[in-house]
């Protein structure tokens, strides 16, 4: 028995797909015009998002928060996972992708799910504490840049409630954080916030290799 992950081939990863991913079509719409854009790569996996939306069902999330929206994919799997009066807070400064991201919510019939608060992330995760709304939520999905990881994560702790989640996009960065020798900002960054989070007693901890890597913190 390997002691590793399996690693997926093109003809594997067709074959994954085929028997688990059930994407609905606004879904695979919104994914085949973002893969036209200049940034296209910032966009999750069909297969990671259908995790995030199955995560949320299990833990009865209701009121979720996301940091790095892009074009709306991720939020979009969310809304569409909570229940009825369900909330998702999602935090980007860019009008130009969210643009997309709102017409595509407004098509899945989510938009009244979906808060876009478009500023800096950490401005409004300040303004939510300072707002009382500190473990009210449920989930909180973390795609933004790296080098504000730890702080975006700091945040995300207060705000969730005890046995609330914390997913994080991007720590295993091509394996970048692996290699020494890589000393580019982002890398540096990642690397220190995966070490920080294998020494955090606050939550419960699992790093799995789905698309660039996915950890998955549960506040104790």
């Amino acid at each position: 028995m390997s002691g590793k992950f399996l690693s997926l081939d093109d003809r594997l990863y067709e074959y994954l797909q085929a028997v688990s991913l059930r994407e609905p079509d606004v879904l695979r719409q919104l994914r085949d015009e973002t893969s036209a854009l200049p940034m296209a790569q910032m966009q999750i996996s069909p297969e990671q998002g259908q995790f995030l939306a199955l995560l949320v069902q299990l833990m009865n999330a209701s009121k979720t928060l996301e940091i790095g929206v892009f074009t709306g994919y991720s939020s979009l799997c969310v809304a569409l996972a909570l229940p009825p009066g369900g909330k998702v807070v999602a935090c980007d400064i860019s009008e130009e992708w969210t643009r997309i991201a709102r017409r595509y919510w407004a098509a899945a019939g989510v938009a009244e799910k979906i808060k876009l608060r478009l500023a800096p992330a950490l401005e409004t995760l300040d303004e939510l504490i300072a707002d009382g709304q500190a473990e009210t939520f449920d989930f909180a999905f973390i795609d933004a840049d790296k080098t504000n990881y730890e702080s975006y994560y700091e945040r995300a702790l207060t705000l969730i409630r005890a046995g609330g989640l914390i997913a994080v996009d991007n720590v295993l960065w091509s394996g970048h954080v692996a290699d020494a020798q890589e000393q580019e900002p982002d890398t540096v960054a990642l690397r220190a916030f995966n070490l920080k989070l294998r020494q955090d007693e606050r939550v419960a901890l699992s790093m799995i290799p789905l698309a660039d890597g996915l950890t998955l913190a549960l506040k104790r």
